[in-house]
């Protein structure tokens, strides 16, 4: 296309950033427990928000990569281009990743690793460092690091032959089935969660729907005037399918926690793969019914949370790091279960204060927490015409 073309905005999207940050807090938030409460009766419960919550990565790189071809795929791809995308890239998400890994590196050392010598710590650092592997949370980042050393090529691939965008999902499919299975029965890569032929299809997704989401847009609202036979038929096969994968995915980790029965490796990744990317076209539904249906006291909230997303991403385990210092000192089950709750709101509310109020008041934020909202203007009060301006 030689023609720019300038699409809409989908405000819709911050909401499902916000569904999707909640998510990874909850994933996060539970990941202890779901070690060290295997003999509570309520392990059911944190098991289930464990598992059914995972869809908060996935969901991170589809949008990634659904808003960068949705944005790019009708502009000219020149020099101009690719060398802006590569310089907002560095700005907004590689500096506060590198800042944010000195971070973590930093404290841990502090509070593990006190004695290592400074040749060997900078070493390990580096290492970390490139792989992703600073802290925990920051192979998201590594991820999405590799998709947009690709994205230029494979955005000029599918402007080049655009009937090969119709068959994007299918070829995200393959080729990430293709490493999972040639790295389970060939080759092993270690790390395998941290490359992105892992997301493959995410990614995939998200250029078949940035390329032809003007198009499709509708199917994604639900309301009586929008539906069809067809449209209905979809909705409810493509719930009934989240739900059922999700709890299949629940149910089989489950069983291998507890050490009930153990499973294929394969289908782990099989009900990970269906339940998550079912997820994604789910949420996207359910934003536009917040947005445009959903309780005000619901939907602005959420709006602003995911405006905020990323810099609470990375800046939540810092606060969960500290947290679980400070175990409860009690046999008192009904404690101990409000402590793990207590966790995940501590790493939602201080993070979003935090990222928040440094959106608000910090100049240059994005050094730190990427791409932020811009404060309102305050407004500028009007002058009376018949009093004398004293000020």
């Amino acid at each position: 296309m030689s023609q720019t073309l300038k699409r809409e905005r989908i405000p819709e999207l911050n909401l499902v950033r916000a569904m999707a940050i909640i998510g990874v807090l909850f994933v996060h938030s539970t990941s202890n427990a779901s070690m060290e409460m295997t003999n509570s009766n309520y392990y059911w419960l944190y098991n289930f928000v464990n598992i059914f919550m995972k869809y908060g990565t996935p969901t991170f790189i589809f949008l990634s990569s659904f808003v960068l071809f949705y944005n790019y795929y009708t502009r000219p791809l020149d020099k101009r281009l690719v060398t802006n995308f590569y310089k907002k890239r560095f700005v907004y998400i590689l500096l506060p990743y590198f800042l944010f890994s000195i971070m973590y590196y930093v404290v841990l050392h502090y509070m593990y690793y006190q004695g290592r010598p400074f040749n060997e710590s900078l070493i390990t650092f580096i290492e970390k460092l490139f792989t992703g592997k600073a802290y925990t949370h920051l192979y998201f980042v590594f991820i999405n690091m590799q998709f947009y050393l690709i994205f230029p090529l494979v955005l000029w691939l599918l402007k080049k032959y655009p009937s090969v965008v119709k068959w994007s999902i299918l070829i995200g499919l393959f080729i990430q089935w293709a490493f999972i299975v040639s790295n389970k029965y060939g080759f092993n890569v270690p790390n395998k969660g941290s490359w992105a032929f892992s997301y493959f299809s995410y990614f995939m997704l998200g250029a078949f729907m940035g390329v032809y989401f003007p198009q499709i847009k509708q199917w994604f609202v639900i309301s009586r005037a929008n539906a069809t036979k067809v449209r209905v038929a979809s909705w409810i096969l493509l719930w009934v399918v989240w739900v059922t994968a999700g709890l299949a995915h629940v149910y089989i980790y489950y069983l291998l926690r507890l050490k009930i029965a153990t499973y294929n490796t394969l289908w782990y990744e099989l009900f990970w793969n269906v339940h998550t990317f079912a997820c994604a076209l789910v949420l996207i539904q359910i934003a536009y019914w917040l947005y445009h249906k959903g309780p005000a006291l619901i939907a602005k909230p959420l709006n602003r949370l995911g405006t905020l997303s990323f810099g609470i991403y990375l800046i939540h385990p810092f606060f969960l790091l500290f947290y679980r210092e400070h175990p409860p000192q009690t046999g008192v089950s009904w404690l101990i279960h409000l402590w793990y709750a207590s966790g995940f709101g501590i790493a939602l509310m201080a993070s979003w204060i935090v990222v928040g109020l440094a959106a608000r008041f910090l100049p240059h934020a994005w050094i730190i927490f990427g791409n932020l909202p811009k404060p309102k203007p305050r407004p500028v009060p009007q002058q009376n015409s018949g009093q004398l301006d004293v000020r």
